[in-house]
């Protein structure tokens, strides 16, 4: 029996499997690159988005967002229509010129939340 060497098709001139390869190395590369790397796009386009939990008991709802690092000046909350809108920006800490970044997980730059409340608030006296 001859052993022949196997060669990518797209590599011996037959191409039909070339499409299949760049999906394959699509997914290896989505599975290689860090969270924020593969955010980046939609981030650029619409920003990030803030974790939200909120509950309501008897008198009050209250909302818990994820801000680390924020300080309260820096966030801006308004009601409107029945709807609660946060919206701000966290800039980044450091700039680090002349050196290589290894990961760059936290998200920067602005973004705006809005969630609308149950019909029966904001309550009416």
């Amino acid at each position: 029996m001859n052993m022949i060497r196997w060669q990518r098709p797209e590599l011996s001139g037959w191409t039909g499997f070339g499409r299949l390869s760049d999906l394959g190395e699509g997914i290896d590369h989505l599975f290689e690159a860090p969270l924020t790397q593969l955010a980046c796009t939609s981030q650029l386009l619409s920003g990030w988005t803030p974790a939200l939990d909120m509950h309501e008991d008897k008198d009050t709802i209250t909302i818990h967002v994820e801000l680390p690092g924020m300080k309260k000046e820096e966030i801006d909350i308004s009601l409107h229509d029945g709807s609660l809108s946060i919206s701000g920006e966290r800039k980044t800490e450091q700039k680090f010129e002349n050196a290589e970044v290894y990961r760059a997980e936290r998200f920067v730059g602005r973004f705006q939340r809005t969630v609308s409340l149950p019909q029966r608030w904001p309550r009416t006296k």
